[in-house]
């Protein structure tokens, strides 16, 4: 299951930290000035997701580098157009002469029109940017235990949004049974995802049909978390969220304006409470939380503002 903590303080601007049971790295959601991260969150982060490079989604990105800079590890950044060349201009306003080579290798996921993905690599030294392959999918970011889905959303400028959806997991139930698990449980799973009954397994020195034993497997249905950041609340953008976050068991979305201000979100490229809320009803989101609202509010109208939601999301 995906958990997701929002590590911006009121007055700051919106960074969430995003982590999956039984699984070892945690994921970063945008990077605008958040000051509860610590320096093992930044170093334990294996992947970036950035929506747009507005500077309160993106003028933290140097506190995470600076504390991943040395760790000699693979961090992958996943952005929308153009944020290859910003990620390496960020790195080029410094000076390195003293780390190591090597010290970290960025991999960077350009995503850009027609589901297609530019990758690039940045390495320590000279920052040269050198793209390595260009892939077709609406995938952008995938390892053993989920995969990143994305669409493009508009808010004047490409903003990304993206579903995290953990892979089915195939389980196993020997608590009424007189046999110990083993090597033999992978390769029972393994012929139950072919769908091949007929594959012949090895129990307590015992060959098996695998099909004899399916009937202790069961599949667990992957947990899905979704990040739509700031969009403008219009029917184009309404259709693809609907599309990417049907069903999804947990949505973060930006409510940037309560509906008073609705006029002034449209100006601006941005959503409101009841109307973020209400996509989110019409996709079938089992739980949605309204984030990122502007700092024209004080605590208390973000309080009437979070109400507006829920109230739009309940029906």
């Amino acid at each position: 299951m995906f958990r997701a903590r929002i590590k911006s303080k009121f007055e700051e601007d919106i960074s969430l930290l995003i982590s999956l049971d039984n699984h070892r790295w945690q994921y970063i959601c945008d990077c605008g000035q958040a000051s509860t991260y610590n320096v093992k969150e930044y170093q334990n982060t294996r992947a970036i997701f950035i929506s747009h490079t507005h500077i309160d989604h993106f003028i933290g990105w140097d506190e995470i580098m600076r504390h991943q800079i040395g760790s000699k590890k693979r961090v992958s950044i996943c952005g929308p157009k153009g944020i290859a060349r910003q990620i390496q201009a960020k790195l080029l306003a410094y000076t390195w002469n003293l780390i190591e080579p090597q010290s970290i290798q960025y991999e960077i996921r350009e995503i850009l029109d027609g589901q297609q993905v530019n990758v690039y690599e940045l390495n320590t030294g000279n920052w040269d940017l050198v793209k390595v392959e260009s892939f077709q999918s609406n995938i952008v970011y995938q390892d053993l235990d989920f995969e990143v889905r994305y669409t493009i959303l508009d808010h004047k400028t490409a903003s990304i949004a993206y579903r995290f959806n953990e892979k089915d997991r195939i389980k196993i139930d020997l608590s009424d049974q007189r046999i110990k698990g083993g090597k033999w449980v992978a390769r029972l799973k393994e012929a139950f995802a072919l769908n091949d009954p007929e594959v012949e397994i090895e129990i307590d020195q015992k060959m098996y049909k695998a099909g004899d034993w399916f009937h202790l497997l069961s599949v667990k249905k992957g947990h899905s978390l979704g990040v739509i950041m700031d969009h403008a609340a219009h029917e184009e953008n309404h259709k693809k969220i609907k599309a990417l976050f049907s069903n999804c068991d947990q949505v973060y979305i930006e409510s940037f304006f309560n509906e008073a201000d609705k006029e002034m979100a449209q100006l601006h490229y941005h959503s409101y409470s009841r109307l973020s809320a209400e996509i989110m009803r019409a996709a079938k989101v089992k739980k949605a939380i309204p984030i990122h609202f502007s700092k024209k509010y004080k605590e208390e109208d973000i309080k009437a503002l979070q109400e507006e939601f829920y109230a739009a999301f309940s029906g």
